[in-house]
């Protein structure tokens, strides 16, 4: 007997139709896609996983380094494992990184817009510093003025500010729940009339859809989803389709102990959907983008009852 039901009220993508299509795509056609530019990868092993995207991210400074340029980056906070490999990797060849300017994509903000200082543990520059800056030797590390996170100060003028630097060499990335990248949410699709516009929007305070407040109190707050905070200071589509290149990397399982995956329809939705305003992803399928993702997000959606 069939059940179709329709799709949650407050979900931003209402096409049922599309859900079932790229529900239905298996993890053997995952990787095949029409825009040769789009390049979709499969990486089976979790260490492989984030030493190829530590990879990414030394060899770019390097080349730069090596053509006597500044190397601009756009970073996330998540995933997180590849920059402990990263610094590890750059103390370890002892390479000199006060040319690498860096643009974190978000910042979490409170119910007034403003942003949270460095000093709270939950904070993105303090996960940062953690994670990558303060691993990498200070010999070697780049300078603090060349270390940029979006705040309720510099906002308005955050977009500017990469686009004054020629824009990002690469925007590294991940694909939220809701389909976003960095903060911007699904919920901004309302905000714009058409498609381009919505590309040239810039960054912004935003708030953040019921969908990644789940989210993040799974994988960053121990569950609790009163301690997510309710906005954030976010870059935005002209942002990321303004790099040169873009490197997005997806490992979202959840947890060791299990072989489920919350990442496996939204990676098939912004890879295999149509570009539009409601999966912000989607439209990393218009310009050249590295879309690499371990095994068990790559793995068939299906219903599993345990």
């Amino acid at each position: 007997m069939a059940f179709t039901p329709a799709l949650a009220s407050f979900l931003d993508f209402q096409d049922a139709e599309v859900c079932a299509r790229v529900r239905a795509i298996t993890r053997d056609k995952i990787t095949e896609h029409p825009k040769k530019s789009f390049k979709i990868k499969v990486i089976e092993d979790l260490s492989e996983f984030y030493g190829a995207f530590a990879v990414d991210i030394v060899s770019r400074i390097v080349q730069a380094r090596d053509e006597n340029r500044e190397c601009v980056m756009i970073l996330p906070v998540g995933p997180v494992p590849q920059y402990a490999v990263a610094a590890g990797i750059i103390n370890g060849l002892g390479i000199d990184c006060s040319h690498l300017v860096t643009f974190n994509m978000d910042e979490y903000a409170d119910e007034d817009g403003k942003t949270a200082p460095a000093s709270w543990e939950g904070s993105f520059a303090t996960a940062m510093q953690a994670n990558f800056f303060g691993r990498v030797n200070a010999k070697l590390r780049p300078p603090k003025k060349n270390i940029n996170f979006p705040n309720s100060r510099n906002i308005g003028d955050y977009s500017q500010m990469i686009a004054d630097k020629g824009g990002a060499d690469c925007c590294y990335g991940g694909i939220g729940w809701c389909g976003h990248i960095a903060f911007w949410e699904s919920s901004l699709g309302n905000n714009y009339e058409t498609l381009d516009d919505y590309k040239a929007a810039t960054a912004q305070i935003v708030e953040l859809t019921p969908l990644t407040i789940i989210q993040n109190a799974l994988h960053s707050f121990g569950g609790d989803w009163s301690w997510v905070p309710p906005k954030a200071a976010t870059i935005a589509p002209s942002d990321i389709l303004g790099a040169k290149h873009r490197s997005f990397w997806l490992d979202g399982m959840c947890g060791p102990a299990t072989p489920m995956s919350w990442q496996r329809f939204i990676a098939r939705l912004v890879a295999h959907g149509p570009v539009n305003k409601y999966v912000p992803g989607s439209i990393l399928q218009d310009a050249p983008t590295d879309y690499t993702m371990i095994a068990g997000v790559a793995d068939d959606v299906k219903i599993e009852m345990s």
